[in-house]
């Protein structure tokens, strides 16, 4: 199908466009997006950028970086012109836009050619203000082409963290957007990501022509997000603990390795009565797209999914994100996690790992194509990921490390060291006794019949080679199977013992245990506990759950959103997020004036729903 653009409905068209003596930022974001002011460094950047200044934005999911280009492109002369890497993206920041009254259209190549000269002639006439396209879109010659005579308000590159080839999510074909410094001088240039270590965003600014621009760091802390992290023993049945702990309206993700596991676990989700289910790259494109909007349209819904499904999650009201695999990277992690709470209300994030983990990971980054730079960086991040995982202090203050940034020595109150610390012991014996145990049986074994050799357990497989008469066998019946393989993990985790991933999982003493061995270096384990489900405490710095489940008239007010939403065919977060609706609820505004005043009613939106959130109010009111 032919490149093309969706196309804005006649409201979007006439309201994108402020007169130019009515162009004061926060103007517009009070009329266009109903807030009431900027946040954090949200003015700095969008003053900036009104005054024709570049530079890269570094700020978290959540944080409110798409306003720092959408208001510039609004007070702006000209079209804003926004890079993006999906089209699920695209069409959901564009669909938001229009119920704000911004004319807006995304470029991309599912949409039928009679949209596209829809939206060439709003093009031609100038009606259009916000431009998304894709990275392969822009880069044609007819699209630079056309915007060589275009008047342009500026250009912002979203997820930017994919022009990089250190990124988590380098894309080749943002490569390309090295061209706009050179072609379009003037036009302000603006790099927006949520994840980028130090490294990485030195990348972006050298490939995008923006070593000369200021960098606006936001900071990428996500306190109202609950983290923790546990080793994976009976998956199932820690994801379920898991999932009553975090329950209450909104949605969740588990992410799961594997095509293969992603359908089981929705398949298990749903034996247990969840509506849950699959997604991965290897789905036809028909039963991506709807898995895509049954989880946009707002309904309660698990996604069992791989890395796949990504960039293009913008639903505010996700409560929880699991992982049941280690991440490769601090930053793939922090990623994914940060689709949960987008509102700033609680949600929380659950890492499961084992030892097969890292050693899987550490053998794919050896066999792997790259370049022994690429593989040395790709490592360090692996043991960063690691010793998040391992951690026995602070685990937000480890993540924070890896993008740059250091906290107050304190708990931070918002992960599970934190708000229950673990005790530490002297390992160095059970060490010697596992590394000892490993060599005596020849390297060929897993951790299980290690464990048995260790226990003095007397298997068919301890008899058919005559373990039973080695010196370690039965030397660690003091510690329980549970503690054993929490050893295991622990020197796999400090290098002190590979597995054996092409084979069977066997146990491999490296270079690192002999020292261990010969007594030359002490050995501190954390000790486990396993409780994922734990009622946590309200994490550090969350705002108020805005969800009201039982409040009549914030089900009320939830249900006509759904109900406009599903008639519109646009997710149900584009009509109000939850915390609108939840102030709606609390304020019970008489009119239109006192609903305008409520954080997130526009203009655009008080035209457009005043009437019928009225008549609910009105309604509840006298019922």
């Amino acid at each position: 199908m032919a490149d093309s653009l969706t196309h804005p409905d006649d409201a979007a068209r006439d309201a994108g466009h402020p007169d130019p003596g009515d162009a004061d930022p926060e103007t517009i974001l009070h009329r266009v997006f109903g807030y009431p002011g900027f946040r954090g460094r949200q003015a700095e950047i969008v003053h900036h950028v009104i005054d024709g200044g570049s530079g890269l934005v570094l700020m978290p999911t959540g944080g409110g970086k798409s306003l720092c280009f959408q208001v510039p492109a609004l007070c702006r002369p000209g079209l804003g012109v926004v890079v993006s890497p999906l089209i699920a993206l695209m069409e959901d920041q564009v669909a938001a836009l229009r119920q704000q009254g911004v004319a807006a259209a995304a470029l991309h190549s599912e949409l039928a050619e009679e949209d596209a000269r829809a939206v060439r002639r709003d093009l031609a006439r100038g009606a259009m203000k916000l431009l998304y396209v894709s990275p392969e879109r822009l880069l044609l010659d007819g699209t630079l082409e056309w915007l060589d005579r275009a008047r342009l308000a500026l250009f912002a590159i979203d997820e930017a963290h994919c022009v990089s080839q250190w990124g988590h999510h380098f894309r080749p074909e943002y490569r390309g957007l090295t061209v706009l410094a050179g072609r379009f001088p003037g036009v302000p240039r603006l790099a927006l990501t949520a994840t980028a270590d130090p490294r990485t965003a030195e990348d972006i600014r050298g490939q995008l022509g923006l070593l000369d621009a200021p960098v606006f760091r936001g900071g990428f802390d996500r306190p109202n997000i609950l983290i923790a992290a546990t080793p994976r023993e009976q998956e199932r049945a820690q994801l379920r603990s898991f999932i009553r702990g975090a329950g209450g309206p909104g949605a969740g993700i588990v992410y799961c390795a594997t095509r293969a596991r992603t359908e089981q676990t929705a398949q298990w989700l749903r034996a247990d009565g969840h509506d849950a289910m699959a997604f991965h790259a290897g789905m036809e494109s028909a039963a991506k797209r709807e898995a895509h909007r049954r989880f946009s349209r707002g309904d309660q819904v698990i996604m069992a999914a791989t890395i796949a499904f990504g960039m293009g999650i913008d639903r505010p009201d996700v409560r929880w994100v699991a992982h049941t695999d280690l991440p490769k990277s601090p930053e793939s992690w922090y990623q994914e996690i940060g689709r949960a709470g987008r509102d700033g209300a609680p949600a929380r994030a659950l890492l499961l790992y084992g030892a097969g983990d890292i050693a899987l990971a550490r053998h794919r980054i050896q066999e792997g194509p790259a370049t022994e730079e690429q593989k040395r960086i790709e490592r360090g991040r692996l043991d960063a990921m690691v010793a998040i995982a391992e951690a026995a202090t602070c685990r937000r203050r480890i993540l924070l490390r890896c993008f740059g940034e250091d906290t107050a020595a304190e708990a931070c109150g918002a992960c599970d060291v934190c708000l229950a610390p673990p005790r530490m012991w002297d390992g160095t014996v059970a060490a010697q006794k596992l590394i000892s145990a490993v060599l005596r049986t020849g390297r060929r074994f897993g951790v299980a019949h290690v464990v048995d050799v260790l226990r003095g357990r007397m298997t068919d497989k301890v008899a058919q080679f005559a373990h039973d008469r080695l010196p370690t066998f039965g030397v660690g019946a003091d510690l329980p199977d549970q503690a054993w393989r929490s050893v295991a993990r622990q020197l796999v985790a400090r290098g002190a013992l590979d597995v054996a991933v092409e084979n069977h999982g066997e146990l491999v003493p490296t270079d690192a245990a002999r020292p261990i061995l010969k007594g030359e270096e002490r050995v501190m384990l954390r000790e486990e506990v396993m409780a994922p489900g734990a009622a946590p405490r309200p994490a550090r710095g969350a705002s108020a759950e805005p969800a009201m489940a039982g409040d009549a008239l914030f089900d009320a007010l939830r249900a006509w959103r759904k109900r406009e939403a599903a008639e519109q065919g646009v997710p149900a977060y584009v009509i109000f997020q939850n915390d609108t609706l939840a102030a709606i609820a609390a304020a019970r505004p008489r009119d239109a004036a006192a609903l305008a005043e409520i954080p997130g009613v526009g203009r655009s939106k008080l035209d457009r729903y005043a009437e019928a959130v009225l008549r609910i109010l009105r309604g509840q009111a006298e019922g």
